[in-house]
């Protein structure tokens, strides 16, 4: 007699506890298929969580102290003065402003030379008045064409500019050194320096000095000087640049609202809060999934995302207790469509900002704490927003929660898998090894029975 066993010992799969595990697992990835699903609602909350936000960024950066903070400069001839302005600062106004004479630096130039890298200006030393006394450059064979000069010069750190320029009109001698000061304006004036060089080709004579020179300028009638040519703070909040001096001409310049520039933030406020609106419609809408069932987006009929439609309503449709005479948004030219969203009607906004700009200021701005159309939506995205008590906010946080918590259930899961997966190895193994022993045990009995027979 003889006990047949296939494969191992026992007969049974060589990967029994794999599949025994595999099927404990099944539990498992239950859990991480709901564990991803609100993972994407997590992700879906957070993008619904910017839009949102989104709405308050380029209306919040509409205003400032003062009111608008968009604010351009206007100069009636822009050859003569440009300008910018600083929009917290500047306050709007025209002037009159006649530029007399530019400031300039102080220069020298010396003779010609016929080129600028090749003729030899001599061996010697170069000598110059600073501030911080007297100094000398060192001029060597190698060093002394124009090229080579300027070059030590700049170098020397000795508060001027040297240039190698070619002036066209002498062809035989066009090349010459100029040497400039560093700033314009009368008290920055200097020595120009005297060259001691011997045994050139050419001897290097400085010329034709220009000394330094204050602007010079009327503003509304008032005479001033300046030591530069970019003034600022003459006006509050405003630097102009002189670029032409021209006696006798009056230049308009001014600071005026950028209509322009505010009426496109105005827009893209409607813009994003239209964004925010559509990511709400679109979770509502029933789209058919890969089996073809209609289904809704990942957060249609959620509560929160019904509280947010409404507060978005309510920015809109709530009057401002403000001290000015419009009440609603929709006075500005932002209007509801059919489904909704919004339009924004520039050419209403503009028209309301030409006639009374404070009184738009008054509505939008208000106290610029808690009264006023943009504190009110800001604090409105806040409510949404919040992390523990917003519709948005709670909302997310309950689902990151849930991940948490589904993270530290498939962690003891697991674990738990680990040493139950350890038992039944063992135990498979002894049984193994009990029924090895059987499986020998009854081969010694077959050859025994044979033996006798």
């Amino acid at each position: 007699m003889s006990i047949k066993i296939g494969g191992l010992a026992s007969g049974l799969p060589p990967n029994l506890v794999d599949q025994v595990i595999e099927a404990e697992r099944i539990p498992m990835k239950q859990i991480q298929e709901k564990k991803a699903g609100i993972e994407d609602k997590v992700k879906l909350v957070g993008d619904f969580e910017t839009k949102i936000n989104d709405i308050t960024k380029n209306l919040s950066s509409l205003m400032g102290r003062k009111g608008f903070v968009d604010k351009k400069f206007s100069s009636s001839f822009p050859d003569s003065i440009t300008g910018t302005v600083d929009p917290e600062l500047a306050e709007p106004g025209q002037w009159n402003l006649e530029v007399i004479q530019l400031a300039e630096k102080p220069s020298v130039v010396s003779g010609g030379f016929p080129d600028k890298n090749e003729t030899q200006a001599g061996v010697g030393y170069i000598k110059f008045q600073t501030k911080e006394g007297e100094k000398e450059i060192y001029i060597t064979k190698d060093e002394s064409t124009l090229e080579k000069i300027a070059e030590k010069i700049n170098l020397s750190n000795v508060g001027v500019r040297a240039t190698v320029i070619n002036d066209v009109n002498n062809k035989d001698r066009g090349y010459k050194l100029q040497v400039s000061g560093a700033t314009a304006g009368e008290d920055n004036n200097v020595e120009f320096p005297v060259a001691y060089l011997l045994d050139g080709d050419v001897d290097l004579q400085f010329e034709n000095e220009t000394p330094a020179k204050n602007a010079k300028f009327k503003l509304d009638g008032q005479e001033f000087e300046v030591s530069e040519n970019t003034i600022k703070d003459l006006v509050p909040g405003m630097t102009i640049d002189l670029k032409q001096a021209k006696p006798g001409q009056e230049v308009r310049i001014g600071v005026s609202e950028n209509y322009d520039m505010i009426s496109d933030k105005v827009k893209g406020f409607v813009d994003s809060y239209n964004a925010a609106l559509g990511f709400i419609q679109s979770q509502a809408k029933l789209t058919a999934d890969k089996s073809g069932r209609q289904r809704l987006g990942p957060l249609g009929g959620e509560s929160f995302t019904r509280m947010a439609e409404n507060k978005l309503r309510q920015i809109i449709q709530n009057p401002q207790a403000t001290n000015s005479n419009i009440k609603r948004i929709i006075e500005l030219g932002v209007e509801f469509n059919r489904n909704g969203t919004l339009n924004f009607n520039a050419e209403k906004f503009k028209k309301m900002v030409n006639t009374d700009p404070k009184d738009v200021v008054k509505f939008l701005r208000g106290n610029n704490v808690d009264i006023g159309f943009i504190p009110n939506l800001i604090s409105s995205v806040r409510e949404m927003t919040d992390p523990n008590t917003g519709a948005i906010g709670a909302r997310k946080t309950t689902y990151q929660k849930r991940i948490k918590q589904m993270d530290d259930q498939l962690d003891r899961k697991e674990r738990t898998l680990g040493k139950r997966e350890d038992l039944l190895r063992k135990q498979f193994a002894q049984m193994e090894e009990s029924m090895a022993k059987i499986k020998t045990q009854g081969a010694s009995f077959g050859n025994a029975g044979g033996q006798n027979g």
